[in-house]
């Protein structure tokens, strides 16, 4: 009954709570006897299994990190845990208890205290004080219990924070996290990283030690949680040089970035890169000035656009931006303006997300003088401003899951621009989309996958009947653009005429080899099973593909060698 559990609670089996290691880590760096231990479980799982897992444990003191995507479930099993644990001492930490914290006491009175802000030096006391008994609680700086609060604490050093990752076992087939620095000198409205202003950096010895640890480990992705990488643009450069100039062709690296604040000379360092090496996600969050003002964002947005097409005409780097949905002074007509402007810059990923108003955030404050109506639980969405009406963001929501069905999954690339042409702009176009989804009943039981193209196609059609057959061959180029189909899909055309046509270029590809690089070891027959030929009227691969060709064209899908951006098959196209 000595063991000190830090508890994670994760939105995914795939993620893991960077917060918990730092926290064992720094304690057992200072503290030799410590026993601390770490338990992970997913908001997917049942509260009766996190709490018999638990129950089965009996830890000393249970402390829980509690964010907005998991709060919900830890505020259910704190309310049955004291039953079970009468003697367990119950603490909380994270971004979600850290404001309020003397409201939750009070509403929670089984939580013995809870950890403000920064938690590693914290932590490490409260471990002393129950392991070796030589530390009063009301010596521990930076916790609030029923006596009071403590006091601030001074951050911790950067360079003082261990290494993560010695066991890589730990973290199979999950996301690496990676912290190279904190803090964000910008002063967003929405965004808790707004309260530290100051950033810290990690000493460029040690994160070159431990990025080339990922390298030799030859890690799938490491994913940096610095909330601005590019703030500080000496230590952005050194690290992109590095993973340039020790890049193992294998270990992709995924930074949030100001797209304005890129400089010249990171952008010829970005032109060098292997494609795949990084992918870089910024936040736009608007395109209104009157939204960017008050929600103290002060982005160029000309400057962004130029930098990320720049970035795009490389052809090397995965492009993620971010809409926000809810922000004060957009209504619905400002923001389909921002979703157009931003989806014009044709982004690998376009996420579209709705305002959360987080406790202790500048927008928090001033919800009131907005108008800005939010759901009460966590993740405290917004539900109507004086912009936005509750119907209209009703309306986003549907044209968001449309988006993310058919652009970000990166599998319709060539029918949605040809689609576009039908509208007056990309948002009308997935306006229409939701808007069919409901007519159908198709957001109460999404197709699936392989249907989401008749599906697709069913509303093209419907759009403009006259281009059926167009439609229906980019559906076949898309699908077959990123897998080969076992069974052919029942809108592609019927390809058994030319049947023995294409077993004669697999016959003769196979002793000339004039397209099929690398597959020199396998005859005909195989060569036919791992690669694809299908037979177009229309350029399908080309840009504006609306004219028929004069002569039909045969593509030839490569799966062995695909697009390291898109993940599309390589392809021939033979006339």
């Amino acid at each position: 009954m000595s063991e000190i559990l830090l508890v994670g609670v994760n939105a995914k089996y795939i993620h893991s709570n960077p917060a918990i290691y730092s926290l064992k880590a720094y304690a057992k760096a200072h503290c030799q006897s410590a026993e601390v231990e770490i338990v992970e479980y997913t908001i997917n799982q049942s509260r009766d299994s996190i709490l018999a897992d638990l129950y089965k444990r009996k830890p000393l003191v249970a402390a829980f990190s509690c964010y907005i995507w998991n709060w919900s479930m830890i505020q259910d099993v704190l309310a049955e845990l004291p039953k079970l644990l009468p003697d367990t001492n119950i603490w909380l930490g994270g971004p979600e208890v850290s404001f309020h914290a003397k409201e939750l006491l009070a509403q929670y009175p089984m939580v013995t205290g809870i950890m403000l802000g920064e938690g590693e030096e914290t932590f490490t006391e409260l471990v002393q004080h129950y392991n070796a008994h030589d530390r009063e609680l009301s010596d521990i700086k930076g916790i609030i219990t029923v006596d009071g609060y403590t006091g601030d604490r001074v951050p911790v050093e950067m360079d003082d924070i261990p290494f993560l990752y010695e066991d890589l076992s730990l973290f199979e087939n999950r996301i690496i996290y990676y912290e190279s620095q904190r803090g964000c000198p910008f002063r967003c409205a929405y965004c808790l990283s707004s309260i530290d202003k100051s950033v810290r950096l990690r000493s460029m010895e040690l994160v070159e030690r431990e990025l080339q640890f990922f390298l030799d480990n030859q890690v799938k992705q490491v994913k940096f949680i610095d909330r601005t990488f590019n703030c500080n643009a000496k230590h952005a450069v050194a690290i992109w040089r590095y993973i340039v100039e020790h890049d193992n062709g294998i270990t992709n690296f995924h930074f949030e970035i100001a797209a304005d604040l890129i400089t010249k000379e990171q952008l010829e360092l970005i032109g060098k890169m292997r494609p795949g090496l990084i992918q870089l996600e910024i936040g736009v969050q608007s395109t209104n000035n009157d939204t960017l003002q008050a929600i103290n964002r002060y982005t160029d947005y000309e400057q962004l656009r130029e930098i990320v097409d720049k970035i795009r005409s490389y052809g090397n780097v995965h492009q993620h931006l971010d809409l926000i949905a809810g922000l004060p002074y957009e209504d619905y007509q400002s923001f389909a303006k921002s979703f157009d402007e931003v989806y014009s810059m044709r982004p690998q990923q376009l996420q579209l997300g709705f305002l959360k108003v987080l406790k202790g955030s500048p927008i928090e404050e001033k919800a009131g003088e907005y108008g800005i109506i939010y759901s009460s639980k966590a993740p405290y969405e917004v539900l109507y401003s004086n912009w936005i009406s509750y119907s209209e963001i009703q309306r986003l929501k549907g044209i968001e899951e449309m988006v993310e069905l058919y652009y970000n999954s990166g599998q319709f690339a060539h029918i949605l621009p040809v689609l576009e042409q039908e509208f007056d702009s990309a948002f009308s176009m997935y306006e229409a989309m939701a808007q069919y989804y409901e007519e159908k009943d198709y957001f109460i039981q999404v197709p699936a996958r392989g249907y989401r193209y008749q599906v697709l196609l069913e509303f093209a059609v419907a759009i403009n009947p006259k281009r059926e057959q167009l439609y229906r061959e980019l559906l076949t180029f898309d699908m077959y653009l990123r897998e080969n189909l076992k069974s052919r899909p029942m809108f592609a055309a019927n390809q058994e005429p030319y049947k023995e046509q294409i077993k004669e270029f697999y016959r003769q590809e196979a002793t000339e080899w004039h397209y099929l690089k690398g597959y020199e070891q396998y005859n005909s027959v195989q060569l036919q099973k791992m690669t694809h030929m299908e037979l177009f009227e229309y350029p399908v691969w080309e840009e504006n593909p609306v004219e028929r060709l004069e002569k039909q064209a045969y593509v030839l899908f490569d799966y062995k060698h695909r697009n390291p951006i898109t993940n599309d098959a390589d392809i021939f196209v033979i006339c």
